[in-house]
């Protein structure tokens, strides 16, 4: 049986490169909104983090942002979010974006994605929650960090219970597709959110 999403955590920058990708996370925003699915996101209104807003809240969709207090004083926070919460760092942002959301889609991204694309695997790996990773594979962007993951599973360094995690697709609806269909690893350990 699938499961039905009703808010999924949308992991993307606050950079602004070429215009596809800008125009990749408003459509990512539009969809989503018009399935009924409300975007957790970094609560910024800059870069793709923007245009994903924008995009969602366009027609009509719940945008729940969650911004750290040191990039909230820079006044780089979309104002116009549904909800837009305020946390201390950048731990309570992550985990706040697990508490509200039922997965998560990582966007062609930086650094900053990236620290929170292996945050949500390594959770997941860990028994923290048990919902799907989505990686967006658009435009071939992903395809060399998909040939790593599956080398750190060739030599063992990712268990073979845990191979399936990550999900990817290089389109959204079949990503959503795969991701609704996914069934949890198998967890080394069970940990509880109060251990975070």
């Amino acid at each position: 049986m699938s499961r039905r999403f009703d808010r999924l955590a949308v992991y993307c920058g606050s950079a602004s490169p070429a215009p596809h990708f800008l125009e990749l996370a408003r459509e990512v925003g539009s969809t989503l909104a018009q399935q009924g699915i409300g975007v957790v996101y970094g609560g910024g209104k800059v870069g793709l983090m923007g245009a994903l807003a924008e995009g969602a809240l366009a027609e009509g969709g719940e945008v729940i942002g969650v911004i750290p207090e040191a990039l909230e004083s820079h006044e780089l926070s979309n104002r116009n979010c549904t909800e837009l919460h305020v946390v201390p760092g950048m731990h309570q942002r992550k985990q706040a974006f697990t508490d509200l959301s039922d997965g998560f889609i990582t966007l062609p991204g930086g650094v900053g994605t990236m620290d929170e694309l292996w945050e949500a695997v390594s959770w997941a790996q860990l028994g923290y929650h048990a919902n799907p990773v989505g990686l967006l594979n658009a435009f071939g962007y992903y395809d060399m960090l998909l040939a790593f993951n599956r080398k750190m599973a060739e030599t063992g360094f990712v268990r073979e219970a845990h191979r399936g995690i990550v999900i990817a697709a290089p389109t959204l609806p079949e990503l959503l597709d795969k991701m609704a269909n996914f069934t949890p690893a198998t967890n080394v350990l069970q940990m509880r959110k109060e251990d975070l």
